[in-house]
């Protein structure tokens, strides 16, 4: 008797249909990126190039630590206070002083390059909100902050610093892709938890919100990296809503 072959499971399309259910704004556009850590598997929505916003307060960090590493320092008072009050208040002073300390923009596409992210550009001189990304390269980062050693160039004490950090984020900042780690509306804490960064921007010349949200979800052990970048939204709020349902979705592919 020969051995039934197992249908492979095209987790794009099941995401795509997980999220034609969602409303989406006139005007406003979404890409979604999704890893299941434990099987490997991965589902991504949409190709597009969005802002940064405040998202890219992880990446700073990342290029700093990598900065370090190859100087064989640790971090200095100075730039470990920078990088909590950036990761864990979103604060735009430190991470202006950070973004001067890689190097600005160079320094960013430098250590980019190296942890494999292929279309992400930082912004010009300080304008780092206005680096453009896509999903699945800020799941690629995802992948350097919470993978093991063979998949990052950020040693083990750096991804333990990251990550410590994104699983404080103050109060009232905890939204985004953490509305995916209680999709099973469970509130044990021993079965949900996340570690997140969440960037929001209103556009100067449109008035029109970037709202996206970047992190790690566990729900009942078991972990997946979801990335969800957004423009267009007509409110803050509405962009919000837009992420953690498009984060929900991501999720829910995944779910056994």
């Amino acid at each position: 008797m020969e051995p039934v072959a197992v249908p492979e499971v095209d987790h794009d399309a099941l995401l795509t249909t997980a999220l034609a259910e969602i409303p989406v704004e006139d005007g406003a556009a979404f890409s979604v990126a999704v890893l299941d850590v434990e099987s490997g598997a991965g589902a991504v929505h949409g190709d597009g190039r969005f802002e940064t916003a405040s998202i890219v307060k992880v990446d700073i960090l990342a290029a700093l630590l990598l900065q370090a590493q190859d100087a064989d320092r640790g971090l200095t008072a100075r730039e470990k206070a920078y990088a909590a009050t950036m990761i864990r208040d979103s604060d735009n002073t430190a991470a202006t002083e950070l973004w001067k300390s890689i190097g600005e923009a160079e320094g960013l596409d430098a250590a980019n390059e190296r942890f494999g992210l292929t279309r992400t550009v930082g912004g010009d001189g300080l304008y780092w909100g206005l680096t453009r990304t896509t999903a699945a390269d800020q799941l690629v980062l995802l992948r350097q902050v919470f993978g093991d050693d063979d998949e990052s160039e950020l040693s083990g004490a750096s991804r333990t610093y990251v990550r410590g950090l994104m699983g404080r984020i103050a109060a009232g900042q905890d939204w985004g892709v953490s509305a995916a780690a209680a999709a099973d509306g469970s509130t044990d804490s021993t079965r949900v938890g996340f570690a997140l960064k969440n960037g929001w921007l209103p556009r100067t010349a449109t008035g029109l919100w970037v709202i996206n949200s970047v992190g790690r979800v566990t729900v009942d052990g078991r972990d997946r990296l979801v990335a969800v970048v957004s423009h267009g939204n007509t409110t803050k709020a509405k962009g919000i809503a837009l992420v953690e349902a498009a984060a929900r979705a991501g999720v829910s592919v995944f779910s056994s």
